[in-house]
């Protein structure tokens, strides 16, 4: 078997791996509400966010895989050089994935691929074939990693405030909340529930389809970067299954961590964080349903009563999401420096 071809299923098996710690880690929050709520029984969560995770990617275009497949210019790379790149950077990934499940705090698997696919880029192809998008921010356009940075790091933001203006808008609209309303508001959840879980299959899972994109164009198995069939259903269902194994660790930390959660901020949290995710995917902007969700989750407490958030613990997962693009960075340059030197 040719070489290239070899770099190309090493590659795919190493999405699947990526794409699984995603679903494992991105399913706790969100679900984590849900439950902490008692609004939904854990295997009815799962189960509604793994069938719309599964059905989004079939669905939806692929305007995120081609910002994430595109910022590093591996056309002129040789196949070693464009696999060290995708390897190094699915490596960081799944270390910062596993490094917070373990600690039981909400990450940011985009963050991670992201910074990993930088540092890794730096490396083996130099910055020159990084494309950094910095003339076109001149001229009022986000693209390259400025569109993905610029994704990742201000939809937080845009969901806390968003998270808090729909919490108020609630607690005016059900200012009088009857049992009758709880009723109502925990069937709700079955179709917000539903959209978080296809707003997040439709944003996260293109990420492992743009590596998959980059390694076929690297290989010269393509001859321009595009997205096979066979990529969105692998992608898919890694992910997919992922979720259906999600992280309970971190449901501990968002659904009981940070404040007593009511089924009005459950609702709240599933619509904002999916309205947020589903307005990034419709532009081509990769987002973290991690950071989101957590982000809402904060705007939902701060609405209510800010005294009953724990700011403190709610600072100690921010201040993970500002290292992250560092550590991942560092981490993508590391490995790829380690993969080429070994395959040398």
């Amino acid at each position: 078997m040719e070489a290239s071809a070899i770099a190309v299923i090493v590659v795919v098996l190493a999405v699947g791996i990526f794409d699984f710690t995603n679903g494992f880690h991105d399913a706790a929050d969100m679900i984590a509400t849900a439950i902490a709520s008692r609004a939904m029984k854990p295997a009815i969560a799962i189960g509604i966010v793994t069938t719309f995770t599964f059905i989004a990617p079939l669905t939806v275009g692929l305007a995120v895989a081609d910002t994430i497949g595109t910022f590093v210019d591996l056309a002129p790379a040789t196949t070693l050089a464009g696999e060290s790149v995708v390897m190094a950077a699915l490596l960081a990934a799944v270390t910062y994935n596993l490094a917070t499940w373990l600690l039981g705090f909400p990450s940011s698997s985009s963050n991670s691929l992201a910074g990993g696919l930088v540092g890794a880029g730096l490396y083996a192809v130099g910055n020159e074939h990084i494309h950094w998008g910095v003339g076109a921010l001149a001229g009022g356009e986000l693209l390259g990693v400025t569109k993905v940075f610029a994704g990742l790091l201000l939809s937080p933001l845009l969901g806390f405030v968003i998270g808090y203006l729909m919490m108020k808008f609630f607690l005016v609209v059900f200012r009088r909340f009857t049992v009758r309303v709880e009723s109502l508001l925990a069937a709700s959840q079955y179709l917000s529930m539903a959209w978080l879980g296809f707003s997040h299959g439709a944003n996260d899972a293109q990420k492992g389809m743009a590596i998959i994109g980059m390694i076929l164009l690297s290989s010269n198995v393509t001859q321009v970067f595009e997205i096979p069939l066979w990529a969105v259903i692998w992608c898919a269902s890694a992910i997919t299954l992922g979720t259906v194994f999600g992280g309970w660790r971190i449901v501990r930390t968002l659904g009981f961590g940070l404040f007593k959660v009511r089924i009005l901020h459950s609702v709240a949290n599933q619509l904002s964080s999916a309205l947020v995710n589903s307005l990034a995917t419709v532009i081509g902007a990769p987002t973290s349903t991690t950071q989101l969700v957590t982000a809402s989750l904060l705007g939902n407490g701060a609405a209510r009563k800010p005294g009953h958030v724990r700011w403190k613990v709610a600072a100690r997962i921010v201040s993970g999401w500002w290292v992250n693009l560092p550590v991942s960075m560092a981490l993508g340059w590391s490995y790829c420096f380690v993969y080429l030197n070994l395959r040398a």
